[in-house]
């Protein structure tokens, strides 16, 4: 793999003062675009160094949205922002920018989240906006002329402390005072609450929204969180799709009795009809999916949870993802029979409530094909493939065309002090994050592009 190239500038050149758009800067290029490489050296000091704020014992990583770990990592990005001589921004839902050639034209804009589900590992959402950092001081570095302005955003609360999602729906204009009043974490706290804990209105989301128009691409580099690029000797994903999704909590009913003294044959016993359900999942994906599908059960509660007390109630999590809209709602109709056929056969009532719903997205081809060209031109063996997990991506696809780069997990692990990603592949993604951008947003052309 070659060594990055670094080119150290001219302190008093308008590198140091702060890249301007091409029509107002130098407009000379200290590096031709197809040579231009991150400088990995530091983007890795910047990966270890956030990595240590909200770790855990085991080495897992926890910085819930709004907590404290969470407000220090943000504290800690906003330094480094200004540091590198960009502009620093934090919009009403409490996004944290990172702005090049700002003159609020329409930009190109890349980004990912901070936050970490509880226990979590250290590249998950963070690996994106370190990147995305590393590229505008890059390119402000080289002193590329710029046509567009260039954003990198940390969204806030990604990962669900209080829903999910909640930086780019604000940015997408998807929230609503409702919304913002409702949401509470698994220990009762608001969000309204978390963000008045730190200064911040949560009703300031609200203004957070951007116009369609104000953006012209957005791109997000993550970890896969799968085995499929390590298994496949893959360094670089080129996402050609984001999976929909649908989660349902299902409640089987039946009849609490002694465990004793009701007879087999002669139970509504609840947790039968979860079983059977759970059981059938890979027949209602192999006739009704694709080889995209996945169902997950992954929480059953037992009512009333006594060890001699036959289940009255079994209350059960359902998970079910695919990247075609068509087939997710054939899956869906397909549980629904399952359901109703298995509660009929062992005597049992049966609801469910949807509890979120998102619709599938396919990636911008024109950034497929320029992420695609981008690693082939760099020597990086690719893949295109679908992503299976939700990502800000997916929110931000209602206002711009987007694109996803996805790197290799070690194992296929996340979520996890596992989680973890070869430093090799990690510069091979900022490497093509960085041709893309720089091909979207600066004034140059080179053959490789």
């Amino acid at each position: 793999m070659a060594e990055p190239i670094r080119i150290q500038a001219d302190p008093g050149g308008p590198a140091a003062r702060g890249a301007t758009r091409g029509r107002v800067g130098s407009g000379v290029a200290s590096l031709p675009l197809h040579e231009a490489r991150v400088d990995f050296p530091r983007l890795r000091a910047d990966i270890e160094a956030l990595s240590a704020i909200g770790r855990q014992s085991d080495r897992s990583i926890s910085r819930r949205a709004f907590s404290p770990a969470d407000m220090q990592a943000r504290a800690w990005l906003r330094e480094r922002i200004e540091d590198a001589g960009l502009e620093a921004h934090q919009d009403g839902a409490a996004n944290l920018h990172a702005r090049l050639g700002w003159d609020g034209s329409p930009s190109v804009m890349v980004g990912s989240h901070i936050d970490t589900v509880p226990s979590g590992g250290p590249l998950d959402g963070a690996l994106g906006v370190l990147v995305g950092l590393e590229c505008l001081r890059r390119l402000r570095e080289l002193d590329y002329p710029l046509k567009h302005p260039l954003e990198s955003v940390a969204f806030s609360d990604e990962e669900g402390r209080f829903g999910g999602l909640l930086g780019s729906q604000a940015i997408a204009g998807q929230l609503s005072p409702g919304k913002l009043h409702k949401a509470r974490d698994l220990e009762g706290v608001s969000l309204v609450e978390a963000m008045a804990a730190h200064g911040l209105d949560a009703m300031d989301a609200l203004q957070a929204r951007r116009r369609p128009e104000s953006l012209l691409a957005y791109l997000e580099l993550h970890i896969e969180q799968g085995p499929v690029l390590e298994r496949r000797g893959a360094t670089i994903g080129v996402v050609e799709a984001i999976t929909g999704l649908f989660k349902w909590e299902i409640r089987m009913l039946g009849t609490p009795n002694h465990a004793g003294t009701t007879p087999m044959d002669m139970r509504n016993d609840a947790f039968t009809g979860v079983v059977e359900f759970a059981a059938a999942l890979p027949r209602l994906l192999d006739e009704n999916g694709s080889p995209q599908s996945r169902a997950t059960i992954g929480r059953v509660e037992l009512q009333p949870g006594s060890a001699n007390t036959v289940p009255g109630a079994a209350i059960c999590s359902l998970d079910v993802r695919d990247p075609d809209p068509q087939i997710l709602r054939e899956l869906a109709e397909a549980m629904r029979r399952s359901l109703s056929a298995i509660a009929r056969r062992h005597g049992l009532m049966f609801e469910f409530e949807v509890l979120s719903q998102i619709e599938p997205v396919a990636c911008d081809p024109g950034l497929v094909d320029r992420i695609d060209a981008a690693a082939e031109s760099l020597d990086y063996r690719k893949l295109r493939m679908p992503s299976g997990a939700v990502h800000d991506a997916q929110i931000m696809a209602k206002l711009t065309r987007v694109g996803m780069i996805f790197v290799p997990s070690l194992q296929g692990m996340s979520h996890s002090a596992a989680e973890w990603t070869a430093w090799e592949d990690i510069e091979a993604g900022a490497n093509v994050a960085l041709r893309v951008l720089a091909e979207l947003a600066c004034a140059i052309h080179t053959p490789a592009s």
